[in-house]
């Protein structure tokens, strides 16, 4: 039964990544998916910080095959397992959805970040870069898309302008970041995820310079990574395999 209940997360990874294989994949929204088509919205990263979901899923193939050869039954990587499975069969159907309707792509995106920082709250104390590091990583990048979608919509659909979307989804970012980093404070690289989209946020808005949207980026990853300096302490080794 251990080995069933380890094996899910590696089939769900598996899943995950062959998702942009099976589709056309996914580099933003089309600006003709909103009543009010997004053109160049300020909130939106450059599209090369997209690459880093090739990281996240060969980090969650890894961890989730080392955690079913070598830690099936441990008690540090069982209570996250259902978790992290949830979110990524969330995951493996979001492309398809995205590509037909936002809305329900922001709300299953929500959905998959709310299970991911679920995972990393239970990951356990060992094993730090096969558990806790792949599974920080997907959340970090979960939480800077999940609130680039909030801004897409709010802008999209007339709630207020792209310039004002963009600063708010920024700050919703930021708020979500150091909540989570409060929580596991031994996952710095959920910062650097963090700081990855905010930083594809400020390449998007360089020129023309975006003022407003660049400084709130600048601040935010300055707040990330003075959190993560602060939370910074030994990891804990992984044990013997």
């Amino acid at each position: 039964m251990s080995y069933l209940r380890a094996s899910l997360p590696l089939l769900a990874a598996l899943a995950f990544a062959a998702s942009p294989l099976t589709t056309n994949g996914f580099r933003g929204f089309a600006p003709n998916q909103f009543p009010i088509p997004q053109i160049d919205p300020p909130v939106q990263p450059a599209g090369y910080a997209f690459a880093i979901w090739g990281a996240i899923y060969l980090w969650l193939i890894a961890g989730a095959a080392y955690g079913l050869i070598r830690r099936a039954d441990d008690p540090d990587w069982q209570p996250m397992r259902p978790a992290l499975t949830l979110s990524m069969v969330l995951g493996a159907g979001w492309i398809p959805v995205a590509q037909i309707s936002p809305v329900w792509a922001t709300a299953m995106i929500w959905a998959m970040l709310a299970s991911a920082v679920w995972a990393l709250r239970r990951a356990g104390q060992a094993d730090h870069w096969w558990l806790r590091a792949p599974v920080a990583l997907y959340a970090g990048w979960l939480t800077a898309a999940s609130c680039v979608a909030v801004g897409l919509l709010l802008a999209g659909h007339g709630v207020m302008g792209a310039q004002a979307a963009a600063l708010t989804a920024l700050a919703l970012a930021l708020a979500v970041a150091l909540g989570v980093q409060s929580l596991r404070p031994d996952a710095p690289t959920y910062a650097i995820a963090v700081i990855w989209a905010l930083a594809g946020v400020v390449v998007a808005n360089l020129a023309p310079l975006n003022g407003p949207v660049v400084g709130g980026c600048a601040v935010g990853m300055a707040v990330v990574l003075l959190r993560a300096a602060r939370a910074r302490r030994p990891l804990a080794p992984a044990r013997a395999t």
